[in-house]
């Protein structure tokens, strides 16, 4: 039977997120359904909010980053069983297309209906109602911002027992596209200079992917007082308020030759924040941009020839080049090896019927990650 269940949505943006009565659907076949443990609060789903991010269907249930415990799984849906305890991952992964059979399971082609929030085989089917009946998105496919949802299996990664739901749900986005930015996508060195711009949920975890794979210096870059602090105690050897000043550190460590990458972590990213980040690097270095903003702004104010003659390099990173079902898990051992710090980055805990509070405070700076608990 349909599950009743409580979720915040977003009736129009820009707006609010609104707590309602949702009903979850059966899982069918390839899909599981989940009782939510705990959901990060992304700024992804504050850009939802914003209108930043438009999305194709109204109502929208946020919520993207996830963990829970499986309560039921569709008929034929294989390698899932009740009692399971899962991580979502914002982006499926088919493991059949181009992208997947390739490596590159981030870019696997079910991602083209993420912002539709329907069933990913039919963009007219949604899993989850309100009590009148009314069809209701599914962020990225999942909705996490719901007590219950279901979701497609592939979406799903089944972990550990052992590995506290409340922070195992960062891994599904924020640890993931932050650590894989630079560890993955800048290809972080050890001995290397970088920069991470913007220390909020994504950038804090640049830092410590930075810091692991062996940068001689780790640069923070954010306003917050409290973000730099944040980042001294999670593997930032130096952290400035602006770009300008840590372009400057970078180009007096390295012979004035400027950083070795630059990854740009910034919560509404513009192309001016880019073009910052491209002065900041040497010859042959690269950006990567990690950050959203308006999706429909275009134009980058940099230097071609400076582009051309210095061979720089910028490249965009979608969950830091990370693939699911494979760097999911590998994060999680990380964290019970104690190489990767879980706990730290959770500021404060919400419940859902706090969940504008929670962005409130994120915009005002006091939120490395707010987490949803849900209750038992």
């Amino acid at each position: 039977m349909p599950v009743e269940t409580r979720g915040a949505i977003i009736r129009e943006a820009p707006g609010k997120f609104e707590v309602v009565d949702l009903v979850s659907d059966d899982p069918r076949p390839g899909e599981i359904q989940v009782k939510l443990a705990a959901s990060g609060m992304c700024h992804s789903d504050d850009h939802l909010a914003t209108g930043d991010i438009p999305v194709a269907h109204y109502p929208m249930a946020g919520g993207h980053e996830g963990a829970g415990v499986v309560t039921a799984v569709g008929p034929n849906t294989k390698g899932y069983k009740e009692g399971d305890h899962v991580v979502f991952s914002f982006l499926p992964a088919c493991g059949k297309c181009r992208w997947c059979a390739n490596g590159m399971s981030y870019l696997c082609d079910l991602g083209a209906g993420l912002l539709v929030g329907a069933r990913f085989d039919d963009l007219e089917s949604f899993r989850f109602t309100t009590s009148d009946g009314t069809p209701v998105g599914q962020m990225c496919g999942l909705g996490t911002f719901a007590g219950v949802t279901t979701v497609n299996a592939e979406s799903a990664v089944v972990i550990p027992k052992d590995i506290p739901l409340e922070v195992a749900c960062l891994t599904g986005c924020g640890v993931g596209t932050g650590w894989g930015s630079s560890v993955q996508a800048a290809k972080v060195s050890p001995g290397e200079t970088a920069i991470i711009m913007g220390v909020g949920g994504i950038g804090i975890n640049a830092v410590q992917g930075a810091a692991y794979a062996g940068a001689s210096h780790v640069i923070a870059v954010d306003p917050v007082p409290f973000k730099r602090e944040k980042a001294m105690e999670l593997g930032a050897t130096e952290a400035f308020e602006s770009i300008e000043e840590a372009a400057e550190f970078a180009r007096s460590v390295t012979n004035g030759q400027g950083a070795d990458k630059a990854i740009v972590t910034i919560g509404v990213t513009k192309g001016e924040h880019v073009a910052q980040a491209f002065s900041s690097i040497r010859k042959a270095g690269t950006v990567v941009v990690t950050g959203l903003g308006n999706i429909t702004e275009v134009g980058l104010p940099i230097s071609i020839g400076e582009l051309t003659l210095f061979a720089k390099e910028i490249k965009g990173a979608l969950f830091g080049d990370s693939n699911p079902h494979a760097d999911i898990l590998r994060m999680l051992r990380l964290y019970q090896e104690g190489n990767l710090k879980l706990d730290e980055l959770v500021t404060k805990k919400y419940k859902l019927d706090e969940i504008n509070q929670g962005y409130e405070d994120m915009h005002a700076g006091k939120n490395i990650r707010g987490v949803i608990i849900y209750d038992d």
